[in-house]
């Protein structure tokens, strides 16, 4: 059953994809002055994505701390990395425009590339210094455009979920340089949907906690080196709190 629903899954991405073409036909010719309304209907329509390859692989989602995300200003979204249906989870229930650092092999695949760069995705690769610097640098001019971002600075999905990596230091700069909110996000489960399964997809409960935003304009440098390991330490601490706390139930 966890291939079929895998294939199903599969078939229902391609579909989407190429539904996908004829509404970035619509928005190149009606909508082509009007951002707002193209940048609107380009999140409307990931959006419904993932949530149709949520409900196709069964999940369910627990959703905590919703509240804490401020509604007035865009946030740098920090988060641990279990899965690919991290990026699923997330993106089924996001509130506003956000692009998501992903890893540069994405970049190469048709369709799905076009996409995650109308909602203003960046395509980072880490091998390179150079252009991992003008992945940041961008990053923060969308930032202060009023786009949110998500980035996984474990820089790589974690096989151990249970302990988080080290956190890289550059990807904080976007919320210094820009003077926004970091908003740490605790993703728990997602492993248990398809990497522990793989290649089938298995239906789970995944849970993503929100937590209160940490303000970073005109923080000290000592706070600024800081910074990784606190959020770090923080999404670790909230993850072991609720596995501690499910466990018990």
């Amino acid at each position: 059953m966890g291939i079929i629903r895998m294939i199903i899954v599969l078939l229902a991405v391609v579909i989407f994809l190429i539904v996908g073409i004829f509404v970035m036909l619509y928005q190149d010719l009606f909508l082509r002055g009007d951002r707002k309304k193209k940048d609107e209907l380009s999140m409307r329509f990931v959006r419904f994505g993932f949530r149709m390859v949520w409900f196709l692989s069964g999940c369910k989602a627990e959703i905590i701390g919703a509240e804490n995300i401020p509604e007035d200003r865009a946030v740098l979204y920090i988060a641990n990395h279990n899965s690919i249906f991290d990026i699923v989870l997330f993106g089924a229930n996001v509130r506003s425009l956000t692009g998501i650092v992903a890893k540069v092999s994405l970049e190469k695949v048709p369709l799905l590339a076009t996409w995650m760069r109308r909602i203003y995705c960046l395509f980072l690769d880490r091998s390179d210094v150079r252009k991992g610097l003008e992945v940041v640098l961008k990053a923060i001019e969308e930032i202060k455009e009023g786009i949110s971002i998500l980035i996984f600075p474990e820089g790589t999905r974690n096989h151990e979920p249970g302990q988080l990596q080290e956190f890289h230091a550059g990807s904080f700069k976007i919320a210094t340089k820009a003077g926004a909110p970091i908003v740490p996000v605790t993703i728990i489960g997602t492993r248990e949907i398809f990497e522990a399964h793989f290649p089938a997809i298995r239906p789970a409960k995944a849970t993503i906690i929100y937590g209160e935003p940490i303000e970073t304009a005109g923080i000290s440098r000592q706070d600024q080196k800081e910074l990784p390991e606190r959020v770090r330490s923080l999404i670790q601490d909230t993850y072991n709190a609720h596995v501690s706390k499910e466990n018990k139930a």
